[in-house]
């Protein structure tokens, strides 16, 4: 019932903004009039797009489409947000750094940093994003419709930034997780003013997908990226979280803060290969 409601209301607010969102039509959360509980809305044109072709034309649509969003200043603010991975609930994948992986979790243990709050839809990703794509001129690409708006909120618009670029970071490459921050700003999207802050959000969202690698694959591969098998997905987060931590010079303070000391080692990924993997390792101790 809390789904229905939160998504009707979201749905509410979402009305005449310019945003492309579904327009309620009605909602019957407890099933008084439908067989199941139900939530009717009007249909959006489009299809996502998860293929790696013209992701270089859809990233900043992606990213001015975030930022839209993130300005809207809804007459009556949403619930706050909720983030439920904790240090105790990360899963490490097996064969992952573990200096990287020690190191990212620790970044979490922090308190949640300032922020200034604002609209977020709080599922951002290629999933939940509609495209008009003409079949010969991938250039040509437009959003449609952004859907699924059962977890919009309120709070820093890092979250979603952060959510988007780790859900591109396994779809397509852990560079394409790190392009995405930029094309946001580019777009005019404002992020917290340090690397710490920003490190923390981005470090959340990817420790957060370690716990449900498999749900987040499946419908991928059902969608036709079948060589996105969980270890291959597992080993984009590994990479991904390893080159997020080495991007923002965190690598060996934090390896140290950890509670690794001297004795271990941190490695850095020096460059991402075309599969989105570390192409080379380069040992700083």
């Amino acid at each position: 019932m809390t789904t229905f409601m939160g998504e009707a209301g979201a749905l509410s607010l979402l009305a005449g903004t310019g945003v492309p969102a579904p327009g309620l039509v009605a909602v019957d959360p407890a099933a008084a009039h439908c067989e199941y509980p139900s939530l009717l809305m009007t249909h959006l044109a489009g299809r996502t797009v998860l293929d790696d072709e013209g992701l270089e034309t859809r990233v900043p649509l992606l990213a001015r489409q975030l930022v839209a969003i993130h300005a809207l200043r809804p007459a009556e603010r949403p619930r706050k947000y909720v983030t439920l991975t904790t240090a105790d609930t990360v899963v490490v994948p097996n064969g992952a750094d573990a200096a990287a992986w020690a190191a990212a979790i620790d970044v979490i243990r922090k308190p949640v940093p300032p922020y200034g709050g604002r609209f977020l839809h709080r599922d951002f990703q290629p999933g939940n994003v509609l495209f008009d794509v003409p079949p010969s001129t991938p250039a040509g690409a437009r959003i449609t419709g952004v859907v699924d708006w059962a977890a919009a909120c309120w709070g820093p618009p890092d979250l979603d930034v952060a959510h988007c670029s780790t859900n591109l970071a396994l779809l397509h490459g852990p560079a394409w997780g790190l392009r995405f921050a930029e094309a946001y700003e580019e777009a005019g999207g404002v992020l917290a003013a340090a690397a710490s802050e920003r490190l923390y959000w981005q470090v959340r969202d990817g420790l957060a997908c370690s716990e449900e690698v498999q749900l987040v694959s499946r419908p991928w591969r059902e969608a036709g990226r079948t060589e996105l098998t969980t270890r291959a997905v597992e080993e984009r987060l590994d990479a991904y979280v390893t080159a997020l931590m080495d991007a923002l010079g965190w690598s060996r303070v934090l390896g140290r803060a950890a509670g690794g000391g001297p004795g271990l080692p941190w490695r850095r990924p020096a460059s991402i290969s075309r599969d989105g993997l570390p192409s080379r390792i380069v040992d700083t101790t």
